[in-house]
């Protein structure tokens, strides 16, 4: 069975930073990338981050870029998102996501590249 579970979400003051876990299991996690997107209320899914989990190349949205960095350890089949400086419009729901279309889903941060999502986290950045 595939599972994606991430943690580490709270609550934190604008400034303050958090790290996010995604565990995954039940699929090769080097033939993947892992990525993280994110979603506010009233809005639509954004893509933060991804890692391929071959090579470690990685990708980061101009909005988190310089704030954000994402990482993998591939011994524990987890992928790390370390936040800092947040921003009260990093406010969000949080998930992780694996896609076997590595090259892909390293170019453009699309759902609909990912075949497997956690069940998010959420992340609340107060003013």
């Amino acid at each position: 069975e595939v599972q994606l579970v991430e943690s580490g979400g709270g609550l934190v003051q604008a400034g303050g930073s958090l790290r996010l876990s995604c565990a995954a299991s039940g699929f090769t996690f080097d033939d993947y990338a892992i990525g993280w997107f994110r979603q506010a209320p009233g809005k639509e899914r954004e893509g933060v981050s991804c890692i391929s989990s071959s090579d470690g190349s990685t990708y980061y949205a101009d909005s988190v870029k310089g704030r954000f960095t994402i990482s993998s350890d591939n011994a524990k089949n987890t992928v790390y998102l370390q936040m800092n400086s947040l921003k009260p419009e990093d406010t969000a729901v949080y998930y992780c996501a694996a896609s076997s279309a590595t090259a892909q889903a390293m170019g453009v941060m699309m759902a609909t590249l990912y075949d497997y999502w956690g069940q998010g986290t959420q992340v609340t950045v107060s003013s």
